[in-house]
Order: C-alpha cells, then structure tokens, then sequence
C-alpha cells in the first residue's frame, strides 16, 4: 500500500484538531480539560492527536464515587415525573447541540456524518422515552387470599449506576442507561472508552448544562449526579468492585464480561453485560433479493463492521447463491471507502491498528480453512497514512469453521451455502454469541419458525431487516455470551429499580397465609 506524505497527513491532523477545538468550545468544554492530559485521543480518520485528557487515580475515583452515592441519596427523593422533566431539558441540549455533537462522534470514531449524527439522534430518542417513563413506573396490585388485605408491588431507585461503554458507540450506550437510570432515581458514574473521551466531555458539558437549567427553573439536582472517570482497566475496576456501585452495565467484549461479571457477583451487585455479538443472517429462497442486499450491504459493512450487531455470518439457499452472491460481491467491489467526513463516502476507518491487524490474521485463518477471500486489503488515503482503512471482506466458506465461530471486530462477512431449513437453523445457533440475527424471506411459515422458541436462540430476531439498527423503544440485548443483559426500551427500566412486594392488613384480625395457626393467649 503507497501511503502519502508526511505534510500532507500533518495538515489534515491539523485541520481536524482545529475543528475538534470549535466543537468543543462550542459544546461547553474547557480547552484544559482535553489539552493538558496524559492520555492520547486519537481520530482514527487520520490517526493523529487531537487531544490529551488527563486521567483519574483510583483513590480519587472512589472519591467521585462516594460523592454519587450522596448524590442519589437526594435524588431519590425528587418525584419521579421530575427526574423526567429534568431528562427532558437534556434532550434539549441534545437536540440544540445535535450537528456538534454528532461531528465530533464521527470525528473521534470514524463514522460517515449521518451515522454521528443517527447516534445523537438515539440518545434524543431515549431521553423522550425515559420522559414518558417518569410517569409510568407501574408496579402491581396483586389478589390476597387473605380479607382486608392489600398486596403490591412497588418500585425504588436501586443506587449509583455504573455505565462502563465502548469506543464503537461512544455516546448512545452512555444515554440508554442514564437516561433509565436518572428517572428511575440513580446517579450515575461513567468509565468510557480510552479511545473516545472527547464525546464524553462534550456530553458531560451538555448534561451539566441541563442541570443549571432544572436548578434555575426551582429543581434539585444534587452535585455529583453524574460524573465521568478518565482512565484505563484500573479505574473500570475501581467502579465494579466498590460497595455503593450496585448495579454496572458493561458494554464490551466477552473476555471484558468474564472479569466483570464474577466481580460484580462476589459482592452480590447487579450486571448488566452487553458483550460480544457473531451475528447472523438467512437468505430463504423467497427472498426479495433487491430488499436482501440492501439489508446485507448495511448490516455487514456499515460502521466498518464495527457494530456489536454487525452482520458477520451469511447463510444463502443453494437455488438462489449463484444468483445473490455475485451481486453482493460487486457491491462489495464497489462500496466507497474514505473519510467519512467526505460525502459519497460509506465505510470509514477501522478505529486503529489493532483492529486491521486482528482483521488480517481472521482473513489469513479463512483462507487457511478454504476460505475465498475478497477484499480485506489497507487503502491509501490521501493525509492519512496513519488511519487504517480497508476494503470490506467477504469470504465464501463451505463450513461454520475456524474464525467463522469467533466475533472479529472488524468488516468481514462470512458466506455459506444451505440446503435444509432446519439444518440451517442448528448452524445459525451454533456459536457462542447470541446478540443479533434475521431472515429474509417470504414463506410465512418459515418467518415464524425463524421468531419461534425453536428459531433464532438471539435477543434480536428480525425478519425482512439486517440484525443492525435497533431503534429505541425496543429492549436491546443478548444471550449466551452476549451476557443477557437488556438496554434501553420495553421493560429494561426494572433493572435500575429495586422491587418492594408490599402488603397492607386494613383489619382488626391477623389470619396467616396458607391457613397457618399461630394464636397466642
């Protein structure tokens, strides 16, 4: 691969540096807090610095901590339709800042504009949700066996919320959980990625500005309600193992989930675990082929395959391959990989050169396997011999073999032939992830199989859609080990609360349940 200049790649950090400056100013940050640091950000759009953030020690981020925890000591007591309003005034500053923040998210992770602006675009849509949540915090009325008798169910805030997130989607993770966790009456303490503390900054700005909004409006927002800690896996650590964190929702790998999870369970705190996704499709051969690659082409090579429900596994009926694939090829030959600044652009940069280099040795074990390999090879862009960017890979492979069975972190699709509808359910299963999956068909039967208890064995299944691009208002999340953990929509809102069953005697008799006599002279 010919790369160019070193001039050439100085100007283009340069001129991405200045813009991280006016976007930072712009959103509320302090040029100190991301100039004067340790810690080296990166834009994996050219690899250059464009900024140093200073990191925390581990005695001081129990400090933050205890502060939080003081902190939900007064929030819980704020009525929940007014932790509401509160999230709703952060969906403001959301919606004001939306084109800034959103920059900055493809400018630190390397997503082409719409899809920084589409995570924005989530966190908004997750704060309208939480809203109506302020006021919908159901418990039950249960029936008693017993007369003049009362039994419930009520729900109380559990404590500090610990969010640990991931580089890939840097500020969206972040608000399926606070914006829960804040109606639900938490505080929160955020460990983000090494990799992406300028989204953190800029959304902790915005989320500070909320605050002097609902104070100024006659609200209480305590300080330290939500704090974030710079810092490596020591400071993660620090947050799993301290006493007044009961609940931690750990976005990452499964290797990360395994260190997490018996942590948390040892001092018997919650774990929300969001790990690693092999996600499949099918392609039945009543599939509109048009829908289907469509479908394919976003799921597999969107955000650079570096989604946690990115389409990695493919699995095409043998009456239609010789037909599908080619096509599919040709949209991967001719996809356009470059700054995904620049519009016309559809796959940006992999974060850094440890991803390319884990892409490389999963491409060089599929071949090894008999593995046909197209694609996966660097490309040279202009002012950025530092970035890596690739050319999406697609193999055909005979067996769910090899690499096929592990999640790699980066734009590899990997295609297979099937026969048997059933037989191709069990390959489907047959991995140890369980996060995301879909078919495209148009055979009722098959559709419903594919959602049913024998189907897909998945958090997510999909019919007619790619297992990428979960909307908001549905629970997201996984099996096996993808943790079991649920974000964002539906019911998730049960796991930052605490369950009170509550029952009221309105009598003057004491009867006992299951008929039991205990009376006493």
């Amino acid at each position: 691969m010919s790369v160019k200049s070193a001039p050439q790649t100085h100007t283009a950090n340069a001129d991405l540096a200045g813009e991280v400056d006016r976007l930072l100013a712009e959103l509320g940050v302090k040029r100190s807090d991301y100039t004067e640091g340790a810690l080296m950000v990166r834009t994996p759009i050219t690899g250059g610095i464009i900024g140093r953030v200073a990191e925390i020690g581990a005695t001081e981020a129990s400090g933050v901590i205890d502060q939080a925890h003081a902190a939900y000591l007064g929030w819980r007591l704020v009525p929940p339709p007014k932790r509401g309003e509160f999230v709703r005034l952060f969906g403001e500053e959301l919606r004001t800042s939306k084109e800034a923040l959103g920059r900055l998210v493809s400018i630190e992770v390397g997503k082409i504009v719409s899809e920084g602006l589409g995570e924005v675009q989530e966190m908004i849509d997750i704060c309208d949700f939480a809203v109506g949540l302020s006021r919908q915090l159901y418990g039950l009325t249960i029936a008693t066996e017993r007369g003049e008798h009362r039994m419930m169910e009520s729900w109380h805030p559990l404590g500090v919320t610990g969010i640990i997130s991931a580089f890939n989607f840097p500020v969206a993770v972040w608000a399926w959980n606070a914006a829960l966790a804040l109606v639900c009456g938490n505080s929160l303490v955020w460990k983000p990625s090494e990799k992406t503390p300028l989204t953190a900054l800029a959304t902790h700005a915005l989320f500070e500005r909320a605050v002097n909004r609902f104070n100024e409006a006659g609200g209480d927002a305590p300080q330290g309600l939500a704090a974030v800690l710079f810092g490596g896996r020591e400071i993660g650590e620090v947050l799993v193992d301290h006493a007044k964190v009961p609940l931690v929702s750990a976005t990452g790998s499964t290797a990360m989930g395994r260190a997490v999870g018996p942590r948390l369970a040892s001092r018997f705190a919650r774990a929300l675990l969001e790990l690693g996704g092999n996600n499949a499709a099918i392609v039945a051969p009543t599939a509109d082929l048009d829908l289907t690659l469509r479908g394919v082409a976003f799921a597999a090579m969107g955000t650079a395959g570096q989604r946690c429900t990115t389409l990695r596994r493919l699995f095409v009926h043998e009456s239609i391959y010789d037909s599908f694939v080619p096509r599919l090829k040709r949209a991967y030959a001719s996809v356009t990989v470059g700054s995904p600044l620049e519009g016309g652009n559809l796959v940006g940069p992999l974060i850094d050169g440890a991803a390319y280099h884990a892409m490389q040795r999963a491409l060089e074990a599929a071949s090894a396997a008999g593995g046909q390999v197209q694609g996966g090879e660097r490309i040279a862009i202009e002012g950025a011999a530092d970035a890596y960017y690739v050319r999406p890979a697609l193999v055909e492979i005979a067996a769910q073999t090899g690499p096929v069975e592990h999640e790699t972190f980066a734009p590899i699709l990997y295609v297979m032939k099937y026969r048997d509808f059933d037989a191709v359910l069990e390959l489907h299963n047959a991995v140890p992830q369980g996060l995301s999956s879909s078919i495209f068909t148009n055979d009722l039967r098959e559709a419903e199989t594919f959602l049913s208890a024998r189907g897909s064995d998945c958090g997510i299944a999909n019919v007619n859609i790619g297992p990428s691009g979960a909307e908001i208002g549905g629970a997201f999340g996984g099996e096996k080990e993808t943790g079991g953990g649920r974000e964002s929509g539906s019911d998730a809102w049960k796991t930052y609360m605490r369950r009170a069953t509550n029952t009221i005697n309105y009598g003057r008799t004491l009867p006992l349940a299951q008929g039991v006599k205990f009376d006493v002279v």
